[in-house]
């Protein structure tokens, strides 16, 4: 690890400040002096040991990094699922597939079910290998075609190729359960206290293809929660349920979703909705009259809806609050409205930042561009999360390092970040309180420690390397 190359230069630079009191004004202070002196390896170090709040924007079948896909499916074969992915074109039909079909005949890397591949033409399995069977170039090859790791790939890439290779993978309960576990496990070790997920309860199949009931998944989630390696990482998990914004069906999608939070209000608190939001289809205001039907019968489902995740200036935003949404994901395009901006000021609504994706999606050229330190610093609430970290290769140290980094942050700022994650989750207010507790207890120790003259930072384990090491040459491994 790099750690034994930096540990006596971090020690002399956390040394300097070590004699500084805890004062309100020294606590500012002792943060400015480390991060203008130290360098990009100590301030990540720092960084990832520090206490954190909550991930509230956070897609389950986006997270998984590349090489958790590849291990978790050899798991799958004793549990009856074996999966073939696409490593050649045999030019054994035309191109199809539209944005409700997720079948493009010209994409490699797409992974099927053993019962999906044997209702292929024989052709057409000739282009498929079995999992197992990859050689080392086309695991290479696999693993690179679900994360964004070339400087062409971007907002089309993510939407129109990521998704549609993984396919039948996230129709595996069993795989995506094992997906949340690895990253709550990776969140807890980077001090997280709280996950709020968007995985939804229908859509599973069982190997033969028979649908598993929702009623059954929840139940599988609740078992796979109970058990010892998840309860001793001590996170507190919700779920939201999320519907398909531009999809024919996405108001039956939301009744259906509604009626699910409600009868799991103890583990689901919200729904969302996702998808291309520059695709009209999903407009908000679609969605209101259905909304204002289910708020004559629910009365304990929330929303945190995506919105402003656009490079043009439209009224996404303003429409997503008239839908009765308490937080925004994204939230880019907020700066291009005024009078909203205003009205966001203090509250009582959150906008949920998520600044690799942005970059890396193309909503912004650079960090220059990005609204959030205007958003911060004018009293927009505001906390950083981690969207799709897997397609990124990133966690949610590395929202902190790029915050810090290109934007200067204090340490009342930081700390506000994480409690500003915890006040606006969608916890019940009795947990939310405990956590917002037991949030001031570890960061007033980490305090304390980090200025005690002798502290030594935490290893750092089970991180995702390639964000931090393509943008910031920051390469740890």
């Amino acid at each position: 690890m790099f750690f034994r190359s930096i540990k006596s230069r971090a020690l002399m630079t956390l040394g300097v400040i070590g004699s500084l009191s805890l004062s309100a004004t020294s606590q500012a202070d002792w943060f400015d002096d480390f991060r203008d002196s130290a360098s990009d390896e100590e301030l990540y170090a720092l960084l990832y040991a520090m206490p954190k709040g909550g991930d509230l924007h956070h897609h389950i079948s986006g997270s998984a990094r590349s090489e958790w896909w590849y291990e978790e499916i050899l798991r799958q074969e004793s549990l009856g699922y074996t999966y073939y992915t696409k490593v050649t074109i045999n030019n054994c039909r035309a191109y199809g597939g539209n944005e409700f079909n997720f079948a493009p005949y010209l994409l490699l890397f797409r992974t099927v079910s053993e019962r999906n591949f044997q209702q292929l033409p024989e052709c057409e399995k000739s282009e498929y290998k079995k999992i197992q069977d990859l050689t080392e170039d086309e695991k290479s090859g696999f693993l690179n075609s679900i994360r964004l790791d070339k400087n062409h790939e971007g907002r089309d890439e993510f939407f129109q190729t990521h998704w549609q290779r993984l396919n039948d993978l996230t129709s595996n309960p069993y795989l995506m359960l094992e997906v949340l576990a690895r990253n709550i496990k990776a969140f807890s070790k980077e001090g997280l206290m709280y996950m709020e997920t968007m995985m939804g309860s229908e859509g599973y199949e069982a190997p033969d293809g028979s649908v598993i009931p929702d009623t059954h998944f929840i139940q599988m989630l609740r078992d796979r929660l109970a058990q010892d390696d998840i309860k001793k990482t001590g996170m507190t998990l919700r779920f939201q349920e999320s519907i398909l914004r531009f999809a024919p069906n996405a108001e039956q999608q939301l009744i259906r979703d509604y009626k699910s939070v409600a009868a799991n209000s103890d583990l689901y608190v919200a729904v969302n909705m996702v998808g291309r939001e520059d695709n009209d289809k999903g407009y908000p205001l679609r969605f209101l009259p259905t909304l204002r039907e289910l708020r004559k019968t629910y009365n304990d489902v929330k929303l945190s809806i995506h919105a402003g995740e656009v490079d043009e200036p439209n009224f996404h935003i303003r429409d997503t609050l008239l839908l009765g949404a308490d937080r925004i994901g994204h939230g880019v395009n907020l700066i291009t409205d005024n009078e909203l901006m205003r009205e966001m000021r203090h509250g009582p609504y959150l906008v949920e930042i998520n600044l690799i994706s942005n970059l890396l999606l193309e909503y912004v050229d650079d960090y220059s561009q990005h609204p959030f330190p205007e958003y911060l610093r004018i009293g927009i609430p505001v906390a950083l999360s981690t969207d799709d970290r897997g397609m990124w290769d990133s966690n949610i140290t590395d929202e902190f390092f790029v915050a810090v980094k290109e934007f200067n942050l204090s340490w009342e700022e930081i700390k506000t970040l994480s409690r500003n994650s915890l006040q606006y989750s969608f916890l019940d207010t009795e947990t939310k309180e405990d956590l917002l507790a037991t949030f001031d207890k570890r960061i007033s120790r980490f305090e304390k420690k980090a200025t005690s003259g002798d502290y030594t930072p935490a290893k750092v384990d089970d991180v995702s390397y390639g964000f931090t090491c393509h943008q910031y040459g920051l390469c740890l491994k």
